[in-house]
């Protein structure tokens, strides 16, 4: 394995149609030139994105290992060598959740991703060409077992705690349980020990309105067309699922884009404006294979798999765990946290658990600083027996 540090770092070719997808400025990379197996393939060899924040301290004991959700780059936090605000920019830093004059955290681009780690857009060794469909599915606890590489080649054998939120909650979860000896705390927001019904409709859905774009072109639009529009729409189905019915009913509520204007078939309330804003955002800065991939991977994500029972797989979880939900969140709805939390609580494992009565839905963990941060705080600094 080899570590490169990076200024600028571009995973994308300037040719072709398609968007660019850059890893953030000053990123660095961890090499894996063995093949890294995955539970349903091989890659010959990975590269991972990752970025830190904090000074590791001398006996290398205050590493937390931050988790992304689906479509987050490595970039949590601005530094010295990229000043954009991260996508956690206000829980990290001096005196915040994640508490850089602490801890060190360290954040890796998901394997499947598309901000500097292998995914479907790199490269296949083999071929020459780019692996599109032909990169093997990946599961979260691939990604997983792909950041501990990271940990390994930082020379961290045990870390303070591992966080995640959505996504990364699934994440944080299973590093608990998969390395019971290495994790001394989990933090798990707004995620669930396995994925139901619904939110693999939702996923589902999106998938099949990317898939039916022509541009798509059966994952093989590299350098020559882009599924823009298939981008677009899967992103507008997922925003429903990410925020909730009352922020926007006192948001938007009936108001339309022009009052006195006669009703159209295209956007005429705001929040179908609101809607197209966010899908024609998004639409530009993410692989849509990656989108696939990833989203196929939170819903295959099961802590019982390979054990007698999900309550056994999620009882491997040993460590003192905080669990949060939120009680307007639809995707992830606070029961499926509480369950978390029972079941570590029957078998033994310290775990608290905090309910937040907040508008914003699944993505409160991004918004509700006061709430999501103070707790996170909390958990992480309080000393365990």
């Amino acid at each position: 394995m080899r570590l490169i540090s990076v200024r600028v770092l571009s995973s994308r070719v300037p040719q072709g149609p398609e968007p660019m997808y850059n890893a953030p400025r000053g990123v660095q990379l961890l090499e894996h030139d063995q093949e890294f197996r995955l539970r349903f393939g091989i890659l010959p060899r990975i590269q991972l994105a990752y970025e830190t924040w904090g000074e590791l301290n001398q006996d290398r004991s205050n590493a937390i290992l931050l988790h992304t959700g689906l479509s987050a780059s490595s970039h949590a936090k601005s530094h010295d060598r990229d000043a954009a605000p991260g996508w956690w920019e206000k829980f990290i830093g001096p005196g915040l959740a994640l508490d850089t004059s602490k801890f060190f955290v360290v954040c890796v681009n998901s394997l499947g991703g598309c901000f500097g780690s292998t995914g479907p857009s790199s490269t296949d060794p083999l071929s020459g060409n780019r692996y599109g469909p032909n990169f093997p599915m990946v599961t979260v606890e691939d990604i997983v077992r792909s950041q501990f590489l990271v940990l390994d080649a930082l020379g961290i054998e045990k870390i303070h705690a591992s966080v995640g939120s959505s996504m990364g909650g699934m994440m944080s979860c299973v590093a608990a349980a998969l390395f019971p000896e290495r994790v001394d705390r989990c933090v798990s927001i707004s995620a669930c020990g396995r994925s139901y019904p619904f939110s693999i409709a939702i996923r589902y859905t999106q998938r099949q309105v990317l898939m039916a774009d022509p541009g798509w072109m059966g994952g093989f639009y590299y350098d020559r067309t882009f599924p823009y529009f298939g981008m677009r729409r899967a992103r507008e189905i997922g925003t429903i699922s990410y925020r909730s019915g009352p922020e926007w009913e006192l948001r938007f509520g009936r108001k339309r884009i022009d009052s006195v204007a006669a009703p159209s078939l295209g956007p005429d309330f705001l929040i179908e404006s609101y809607l197209d804003h966010q899908g024609e955002s998004f639409s530009k800065k993410f692989d849509p294979n990656s989108m696939l991939y990833l989203s196929k991977a939170m819903d295959m994500h099961d802590l019982g798999e390979g054990c007698k029972s999900y309550e056994e797989g999620v009882a491997r979880i040993k460590c003192p765990t905080l669990v949060m939900g939120v009680q307007s969140d639809v995707l992830f709805p606070s029961w499926q946290q509480r369950e978390i939390a029972r079941i570590l609580r029957d078998h033994g494992t310290t775990c608290t658990y905090y309910e937040v009565d907040a508008l914003y839905g699944h993505d409160t963990f991004l918004i509700d600083v006061p709430t999501i941060g103070s707790a996170v705080k909390g958990h992480l600094e309080t000393v365990t027996v």
